[in-house]
């Protein structure tokens, strides 16, 4: 009897697993993590920021229809262009999704380069209220009209600390400070606690990592594979919609360039991936501070399953 209550109980506090594979764009991740999910019969959940977009398919190159039907994947293609989403979003989803598949399931599959959502499952995120509509079109209105370097002036009045350290040139970050502000009446920064949550699941976290020139020369193949299978075409469908957030990211802004005249083709297409291989430095930098991350080349399958493998069996 005492046996089978022991037994009982420690099977209630076995915790599932959330492997998490992450790495810079280009180094291939999405092929590695197929097969991971197929050898431990689980779903995967993208960690992608623009594969949510249904409509951006090529750009962001989100799994194939031959790949989504290998394996079940969770928020790939969920939004419109028009959506609004944030990593607090993000993190409410991918706990209820979690929920839900550790129900049947031990084992699930986390991947993508979004750096933001990545830490907004494995740390949490600060408790930040969601902005209405209301200041988010009044500050927009406010940032077409007086310019990024007046708001940052405003914001260095309104929340100092936060000013010294956000990165004035990028006004999403700007802008989101100060619809804070503007809404609840207090600073951004004291929202800003940056204390990390516990989870009710164990995180084994996977690197994969190429040296320097081969993940650029990656990289290079991989926009000539897009400009190969349309990236132009399905730039031009959404060139009228440019100025929404969903497309301010690599691959559509420089095509919007080519397609408004500042730029030709083959200059555009350079310049994609000059800032893909920029954009791949940010996301290495941003990982390299978690030493929690065991990385691999993409190619040691063998000792990624096996070190997974143990990691999850150390949590039984």
């Amino acid at each position: 009897m005492i046996r089978v209550l022991l037994t009982h109980l420690f099977i209630f506090y076995i915790m599932p697993n959330l492997i998490v594979l992450i790495g810079p764009t280009g180094v291939g991740k999405t092929e590695l993590s197929l097969r991971l999910a197929e050898y431990f019969n689980t779903d995967i959940i993208s960690a992608d920021s623009r594969q949510l977009y249904a409509d951006l398919k090529i750009g962001t190159a989100a799994p194939t229809a031959q790949q989504l039907a290998r394996v079940q994947h969770h928020l790939v293609g969920t939004l419109q262009l028009t959506d609004y989403y944030s990593a607090a979003k993000y993190e409410e989803e991918v706990l209820h999704i979690l929920r839900e598949l550790f129900q049947t399931k031990d084992t699930v599959i986390l991947t993508g380069g979004s750096m933001m959502y990545v830490d907004a499952i494995c740390k949490g995120i600060d408790d930040i209220p969601t902005i209405d509509e209301e200041t988010r079109t009044m500050m927009l209105e406010k940032y077409h009209e007086e310019g990024l370097e007046k708001l940052c002036a405003e914001l260095k009045l309104m929340d100092p600390e936060y000013y010294k350290i956000v990165d004035l040139k990028n006004y999403k970050r700007v802008v989101h400070a100060l619809e804070i502000c503007y809404m609840t009446g207090r600073t951004y920064t004291s929202y800003r606690t940056q204390q990390k949550k516990d989870r009710p699941f164990h995180i084994v976290k996977v690197g994969l990592i190429r040296d320097r020139e081969e993940l650029y020369d990656r990289i290079n193949q991989r926009v000539d594979i897009m400009m190969n299978e349309g990236l132009l075409d399905e730039a031009k469908q959404y060139f009228d919609l440019r100025e929404l957030n969903s497309l301010n990211t690599v691959g559509y802004k420089e095509i919007f360039n080519y397609l408004d005249g500042t730029w030709e083709l083959p200059f555009a297409i350079e310049k994609i991936k000059q800032n893909s291989r920029i954009y791949s430095r940010k996301q290495m930098t941003w990982f390299k501070r978690d030493n929690q991350i065991q990385w691999f080349h993409p190619d040691q399958e063998k000792e990624i399953l096996e070190y997974c493998s143990r990691m999850i069996n150390k949590t039984i």
